[in-house]
C-alpha cells in the first residue's frame, strides 16, 4: 500500500456520495463505494489488490468501525425500542422459519448440500447497511423503529450460527468464541455504567472537551481494537466485536462530542476504504466459469427478499420488508470462511456475494420507496 494508492481510494470514497446526491435514484451511500471498488479491483482496472496486507488490514479496521457506529446508533434506551423487542423478536424467528423450506429447495435445485448454511444466509440481515440506509435516507416512525430490534436480533443471532452451519467440526469452538466476546462486551457496559453512575464518566467528558484530548474516542477506540483482538483470537468475526461495543455504549448513553468523533473518523475514511476493499475484493469472473452458480446467486438473493417479507403478516410495510433482507457481512464471511477452508466448490462464494449485491440493490429500491411513502 502506497500514498498514492491510498490517495486513489479516497478519491473514490467520493464515488458513493456522488451518487447518493441525486434522490431520483435512491442510491445508499455504500452501493456507490462497492461499485468503484469493483471498478478498481481486479474485475476491470487491477489497481486495487484485496489481498494486499496493509489495505487487508485497514479495511478490518474500518469493518469494525463501522459496526461500532451501527451498534451505537441503535436507541437501545429509547422506551419505544423496548417495548417492540418481542415483536422484533417474532419478526426475526418469522423470517428465519420461513426460510428452511425455501433453503431447502434451492438447495434441492442446485445440488450443493448447503441447505443449513443457506437458511442462515436467507434470513440474515445486515445493520452495517441497513442502519446507514435509514439515516441517509432519514427514515423514522415506529415502523422503522419496530425495524431495529429485527435487524439486530437478525444480525447478531447470523453472525453466531454461521460458523456452526458452514463447519459443523468448529462449531463448539465457534460457540464458545461467540460468548467470550459476548460476555466481554457485557463487562465493558457494566464498567462504563459504573462510571457512569459514579459521575467518573462526565468528568472525563468535560476534562476531554474542554483540554481537546478527544480522550472518550481514544478510550472507546482501545475497548473496540482490543475486543477485535478477542475475536479474532477466539475464531469468530470482528463484526460481533463491533456491534457488541456499539450497543454497550448506546446503553449507557453517546455523547454526542464522541458521536461526531466517530462519524468523522468512520465516514470520512475508514468506512469508504472498507467498502471499496470489500469491492475490489469480489472477482465476480468466476462465476462465468460455472454458469448455473449466477442463477443460486440470484436465487438467493431474491429467496432473502421474500424470506423477510414474512413479516408483513404482522403488519410491517413492504417497503421495510425489503429494507430487511440487504446482506452483507454474512455472505461475505460465508464467501471467505468457504473459501480458506475449502468447503465451497468453486464459483460458489462468488454466488454468496452475487446473492448479497442482488439484496443490496432491493432493498436501494425499498428505501427509497419508504422513503417517498407519506407515512
Amino acid at each position: 500500500m502506497t500514498f498514492t494508492l491510498l490517495a486513489l481510494v479516497c478519491l473514490a470514497g467520493l464515488a458513493g456520495p456522488l451518487l447518493a446526491i441525486s434522490h431520483r435514484w435512491g442510491l445508499p451511500v455504500v452501493v456507490g463505494e462497492l461499485l468503484v471498488g469493483v471498478l478498481l479491483g481486479p474485475m476491470a482496472l487491477g489497481l486495487l489488490r484485496a489481498s494486499e496486507p496493509t489495505f487487508a488490514f485497514m479495511a478490518d479496521i474500518g469493518f469494525a468501525l463501522v459496526m461500532f457506529v451501527a451498534g451505537s446508533h441503535v436507541p437501545v434506551g429509547d422506551g419505544r425500542l423496548r417495548r417492540s423487542m418481542p415483536g422484533g423478536l417474532g419478526r426475526s424467528v418469522l423470517v428465519g422459519l420461513v426460510s428452511v423450506p425455501v433453503e431447502v429447495l434451492i438447495a434441492d435445485v442446485f445440488h450443493t448440500g448447503h441447505a443449513p448454511l443457506y437458511a442462515v444466509l436467507l434470513a440474515s440481515s445486515s445493520a452495517a447497511l441497513i442502519l446507514p440506509i435509514l439515516d441517509a435516507l432519514n427514515l423514522h416512525g415506529d415502523a422503522v423503529l419496530q425495524l431495529l430490534p429485527q435487524v439486530a436480533v437478525a444480525d447478531a443471532a447470523c453472525i453466531v450460527a454461521l460458523p456452526l452451519v458452514i463447519d459443523p467440526a468448529r462449531a463448539g469452538r465457534a460457540a464458545l468464541g461467540a460468548l467470550v466476546v459476548v460476555t466481554c462486551a457485557a463487562v465493558v457496559f457494566l464498567a462504563l455504567r459504573t462510571a457512569d453512575r459514579r459521575g467518573w464518566r462526565q468528568r472525563v467528558h468535560h476534562l476531554s472537551e474542554r483540554r481537546k484530548f478527544a480522550l472518550e474516542l481514544r478510550v472507546n477506540m482501545a475497548v473496540l481494537f482490543g475486543l477485535a483482538a478477542v475475536a479474532r483470537a477466539a475464531g469468530v468475526s470482528i463484526m460481533l466485536a463491533g456491534f457488541s461495543i456499539g450497543l454497550a455504549v448506546a446503553a449507557i448513553g453517546e455523547p454526542r462530542r464522541l458521536a461526531r468523533q466517530l462519524f468523522a473518523v468512520t465516514e470520512g475514511f475508514f468506512g469508504p476504504l472498507f467498502f471499496i476493499w470489500l469491492g475490489s475484493s469480489l472477482d465476480l469472473r468466476a462465476l462465468t466459469r460455472h454458469p448455473a452458480l449466477i442463477g443460486l446467486g440470484f436465487a438467493l438473493g431474491l429467496g432473502a427478499v421474500i424470506t423477510h417479507l414474512a413479516p408483513r403478516l404482522s403488519g410491517q410495510p413492504f417497503s421495510l420488508g425489503v429494507v430487511a433482507s440487504a446482506q452483507l457481512g454474512v455472505p461475505v464471511a460465508a464467501a471467505t470462511l468457504g473459501t480458506q477452508s475449502h468447503l465451497l466448490s468453486g464459483g460458489e462464494p462468488a454466488a454468496l456475494v452475487l446473492s448479497a449485491l442482488v439484496t443490496i440493490g432491493a432493498a436501494a429500491v425499498g428505501a427509497t420507496r419508504a422513503a417517498r411513502s407519506p407515512a
